[in-house]
């Protein structure tokens, strides 16, 4: 997992402030089918939302740090229920400075 730094954590969170919640986290928690869609989107996007819906029981800061966990993800940012994660792909997309 990545560290960022201040400036490029705000970046991010710009960035992702228009984005649609790509993967949603129910009652199933973190199943390999999630971590999956996640791993996906990771790939293709970089910086995905998270939506953690009314089902699901863990704490939205122990579904982040799992998520950051099993994806190597870097939590951006953690507002409400909505979880906003950035990982460097092979061919970056978002430029970091």
């Amino acid at each position: 997992m990545q560290e960022l730094t201040g400036k490029q954590v705000r970046h991010l969170r710009g960035l992702g402030h228009h984005l649609k919640p790509v993967v949603m986290i129910g009652k199933e928690e973190i199943a390999p089918a999630v971590l999956a869609s996640i791993e996906e989107a990771l790939n293709t996007h970089e910086l995905i939302k998270v939506k953690i819906q009314e089902g699901c029981i863990m704490d939205r800061k122990d579904v982040a740090s799992a998520l950051s966990t099993e994806t190597g993800a870097a939590i951006v940012q953690i507002l409400g229920k909505t979880i906003l994660l950035f990982r460097r792909s092979d061919d970056p997309k978002i430029k970091l400075s």
